[in-house]
């Protein structure tokens, strides 16, 4: 089968179409043909050695965890899937999955059947970032009716889904991106909007009660400490970045919580999921649509930020 394969760390220009062996179904696995492949920050900070680069070890190894494809072949004592059933999931993750391949293989409930409603493409974009906002706002921070949901990049991948899905919780939901995002965003759900390029959203945001930290301090902006200052007593923040010890205290010491989340395969709330695509209460956004063999290409899009929605590799028509 085709798989992209780098065989350093690096630019993306290590990521190079091969041929390889096509796996094999174990026990309680299935084999998925996939038809496409969602690229995520997690997958070019593997390639360049940081990311899940410490899970995977040494190179060579082919990034990518999100999959959207059809049950090719099920091993013994899969009773939930079948050959034909087009499915969608994030397999194995932060081990390897090889999802930018023609071909994985991984534990059938680490799937669920693809959105009825959605292409491969579309669906191919939903597992990671799905689960992750799913992860921090239901199962971590239990956001329900009434509580004011604060969610930072608020266009990107997570950060679209988050709205929506704190939206359909009942929450009020205000959300950081540039000017030209917000009308979308305002269609998604988002009831206050802040542009981050000409206002510091501390300034105008107060009484939170989550917020969902999908940005950390890489921007050097100190996004982290200035969030526990718009919070509630008793507030939670919610980081897919990690939360520094030093923030850790210093939000105990004000009576804040903090969590750090890492998303994990979850068959089940990506069935949750579909339902709420399939009933039309969440939109998936996908930019731009890159073959297989410029997967390199998709990575220099990504790395370049800014992205509305999600990237993803078209494996098979």
């Amino acid at each position: 089968m085709r798989a992209v394969v780098q065989h350093a760390l690096g630019g993306p220009e290590v990521l190079r179409v091969e041929e390889v062996p096509r796996p094999r179904p174990l026990p309680t696995e299935v084999l998925v043909r996939v038809r496409a492949a969602g690229v995520n920050p997690v997958d070019w900070q593997t390639r360049t050695g940081s990311g899940m680069a410490s899970v995977l070890g040494e190179p060579p190894f082919t990034v990518g965890w999100d999959v959207s494809g059809v049950v090719e072949e099920v091993g013994f004592g899969v009773t939930t899937l079948a050959p034909g059933d087009e499915v969608y999931g994030m397999p194995w993750f932060p081990r390897a999955a090889g999802a930018y391949a023609e071909y994985v293989t991984a534990p059938a409930r680490q799937f669920a059947r693809k959105p009825g409603t959605l292409d491969h493409e579309h669906a191919a974009a939903v597992p990671l970032a799905g689960l992750t906002a799913w992860q921090a706002l239901v199962d971590t921070a239990r956001v329900s009716a009434g509580d004011r949901v604060l969610v930072h990049a608020a266009a990107g991948g997570v950060g679209h889904l988050a709205v929506q899905f704190a939206k359909h919780l009942g929450a009020h939901v205000i959300g950081t991106a540039s000017a030209p995002r917000h009308a979308w965003l305002g269609q998604l759900g988002a009831d206050e909007l802040v542009d981050y390029t000409g206002q510091r959203f501390e300034e105008v945001v107060r009484d939170v009660d989550v917020v969902l930290d999908t940005i950390g301090d890489r921007r050097g902006d100190d996004t982290g400490r200035r969030s526990l200052s718009v919070l509630r007593p008793g507030g939670q923040y919610v980081s897919i970045v990690g939360v520094p010890p030093e923030l850790a205290a210093e939000a105990a010491e004000a009576g804040l919580r903090t969590h750090a989340v890492l998303v994990e395969p979850d068959g089940s709330a990506l069935a949750a999921i579909a339902e709420l695509i399939e009933g039309g209460r969440v939109a998936v956004e996908v930019e731009e649509v890159f073959d297989l063999a410029e997967a390199a290409e998709a990575h220099r899009h990504g790395e370049a930020g800014h992205t509305r929605g999600k990237l993803v590799l078209r494996v098979a028509p």
